[in-house]
């Protein structure tokens, strides 16, 4: 049992490493945005182009049932290194082509989640299975805040940002490489099948939540892409310096990562009350937070 908690550990610390890439443009997106003389349909166009790379990525995995037809521990190693190198090479390119760029470089940021989701159900018991996940989706959203946190905490222009970041996606890599091995109870690699895709959608069950997940994923991802852009202008409005002391980079770091909490208990609780359950309730919660996000718009001074 202890094995099987230092593999949940070890790949959580990686997913958290990895996922720093995520959302680096939205945080260096004010900084982008006056060097390349952005407007407001340039910023969007530019986070359009980020989420478009993530679907890319994630229907790449899930269509090609990438998982179970290749070892998931070399493509968490394969994919963590590529988003390194490809967004290290990023931050030294100019303007032009950028959103292409951006958009053809993202794909790999959206493989590790749903790798190491596969991965993790290996080594634990179903009785552990809840608090395993929401340890997992609390390393990615702690991971999904990190680029906020690098910049609130340094005066690390854009690009170096984007370096930094690109360096803990690399130890994420030799986390994998070092620290995790195959599942004791290794599924042997499965023939691709395109019609598994569709077989998904024939099940109401899963179909429900597939479309649950689309909606959830919908709001979060999108408060996520414009929360600093959001904490900067409304301090902006108000002429504050911070949030109780932090600065616009921090309190979206803060914001961001609190969420961690919430899926750790999470976790536990589904174990308890059933995931159904807890499901419905967290979503619930997550899109009221996003309905009523706007009201706090240019207060309270810090």
């Amino acid at each position: 049992m202890a094995g099987r908690w230092r593999a949940l550990a070890a790949l959580s610390l990686a997913e958290l490493l990895a996922l720093s890439l995520w959302f680096s443009a939205s945080a260096v997106l004010p900084a982008l945005s006056r060097e390349w003389s952005l407007g407001s349909s340039g910023r969007a166009s530019l986070t359009i182009a980020v989420q478009l790379g993530f679907i890319a990525g994630t229907l790449a995995s899930a269509l090609g049932n990438l998982p179970d037809v290749w070892s998931p521990r070399s493509l968490m190693i394969a994919a963590s290194s590529r988003r390194h190198r490809q967004r290290g090479a990023r931050a030294h390119r100019r303007q032009p082509g950028a959103r292409r760029w951006r958009c053809a470089s993202s794909p790999a940021s959206r493989w590790p989640e749903p790798i190491l989701r596969d991965e993790d159900h290996r080594h634990l018991v179903p009785r552990g299975r809840g608090l395993a996940i929401g340890i997992l989706i609390g390393a990615l959203t702690v991971g999904s805040a990190t680029p906020h946190l690098i910049r609130g905490v340094t005066d690390l222009p854009w690009r170096e940002t984007l370096l930094a970041a690109s360096g803990l996606a690399a130890i994420a890599a030799l986390i994998v490489w070092l620290g995790v091995s195959e599942g004791p109870h290794r599924f042997p690699p499965a023939r691709f099948d395109v019609r598994m895709a569709a077989a998904v959608f024939t099940e109401r069950p899963l179909r429900l939540a597939c479309f649950g997940y689309f909606g959830h994923m919908w709001e979060l991802y999108a408060m996520w892409a414009w929360l600093g852009v959001f904490f900067a202008a409304s301090l902006a409005a108000r002429g504050a310096a911070g949030y109780a002391g932090l600065n616009a980079s921090l309190a979206t770091f803060v914001a961001m990562a609190a969420g961690a909490a919430g899926c750790y208990a999470g976790g536990i609780v589904s174990d308890r009350w059933g995931r159904t359950t807890l499901t419905m309730a967290a979503m619930a919660l997550s899109g009221t937070c996003a309905l009523l996000i706007g009201l706090t718009f240019g207060g309270p001074r810090g």
